[in-house]
């Protein structure tokens, strides 16, 4: 009978931009069973609604990521505009949606830059991290913060675009675009890549689904799923089609991601050339009272805030059901049966965000 072993992996490793602990069961190099350990980020975040009012909260919100805290932000204002009847300027929800798949762009690089360096492409690696720092500066420039940008608020957002501006972003696209088709061709073909991801980490579509895997990683397995075809935003007046893969395995979700560059870039485009002029924010007046749950789709998946007030300043409640905490079980299931030489590549491809998962 072989003898099985118990080592952890985490919450400090090389490949780990963030602090996720897993304990591998292991028969010789092969992993059995996993069992993960969450807790080791908290920052007290629901109860900060007590000591932060509903409009100064959203600062709180941005800070549950610094990767796709603009989209935190925006999906917070979401729920108490619902719960307030608020309804925001039309070039506001066209201004969101542009700095919503910049975070999608500046994500998905700084992703596959970390999936590269998993596998020991270095090259690769910062080649997708200088192309993100064009993703940045266009950040910097429109709202002023590379990391946080601060720009979304109750009733609107605190900063406009102008037509100068969106002019030069589209021009500017189509150089990054250029960037991009070089950089994600050696991710789809190289075969030093596709050695170390395909039949790798694989989740069949029915495991996704019953599972509940969201975002790229649920795309990547087969299952049509992507928060933005419920239109919220300006994504009702824009054409969407959602990238999918049935491979399931660890190349499957670097091609899903790879693809969705693209999209996010044709989506900014249509923004561009649709966005109306008008006001970018409405003055509010009064206090949240009553609870709603807010949902968007972040560049890791499904993100749920919900919200409740109860007619004071001081929210009641503000609970966040993140991407990855999702992706845990399916993580789980990829790691099954794997070689343990193979769970840094697969654990790198749901893209953990931990500082998201745990508050």
């Amino acid at each position: 009978m072989t003898k099985q072993i118990v080592i952890p992996f985490g919450p400090q490793h090389p490949v780990l931009p963030e602090p996720i602990h897993l304990d591998l069961v292991l028969e010789d190099e092969k992993v059995v069973d996993v069992i993960p350990s969450i807790g080791y980020i908290h920052r007290g975040f629901e109860k900060l609604v007590e000591k932060r009012e509903y409009t100064e909260y959203v600062y709180i919100a941005e800070r549950t990521c610094g990767i796709c805290s603009f989209i935190h932000g925006m999906t917070y204002c979401q729920g108490v505009e619902k719960i307030m009847n608020i309804e925001v300027p039309e070039r506001a929800v066209f201004l969101r949606t542009i700095w919503s798949e910049y975070s999608r762009l500046h994500s998905h690089l700084l992703w596959l830059g970390c999936f590269a360096d998993s596998f020991g492409f270095e090259n690769l690696f910062m080649n997708a991290w200088r192309i993100r720092e064009r993703i940045l500066d266009v950040m910097e420039q429109t709202t002023g913060g590379r990391v946080i940008q601060g720009s979304c608020k109750i009733g609107g957002v605190r900063r406009d675009i102008s037509g100068e501006k969106l002019d030069e972003m589209k021009k500017d696209l189509d150089s990054i675009q250029k960037e991009i088709e070089g950089l994600t061709t050696v991710f789809l073909r190289d075969d030093s890549v596709r050695h170390r991801t395909k039949d790798v980490g694989v989740l069949s579509k029915e495991d996704a689904y019953h599972l509940g895997a969201v975002g790229p990683t649920a795309r990547a397995s087969g299952v049509d799923i992507d928060l933005r075809k419920t239109g919220y935003a300006a994504y009702g007046k824009l054409k969407l089609e959602t990238v999918t893969e049935s491979g399931g395995d660890c190349y499957a979700r670097c091609v899903v991601r790879s693809r969705e560059l693209f999209t996010s870039m044709d989506i900014i485009r249509q923004v561009i050339g649709k966005i109306p002029e008008g006001p970018i924010d409405v003055k509010v007046t009064g206090m949240p009272n009553g609870e709603y749950f807010t949902r968007a789709e972040q560049p890791r998946g499904e993100l749920v805030h919900y919200i409740k007030g109860n007619g004071t300043k001081f929210l009641v409640r503000s609970r966040i059901r993140t991407p990855t905490l999702t992706n845990i079980p399916s993580l789980i299931r990829m790691l099954q049966g794997c070689e343990l030489a193979d769970v840094p590549v697969i654990v790198l491809s749901i893209d953990p965000c931990i500082s998201c998962t745990e508050r």
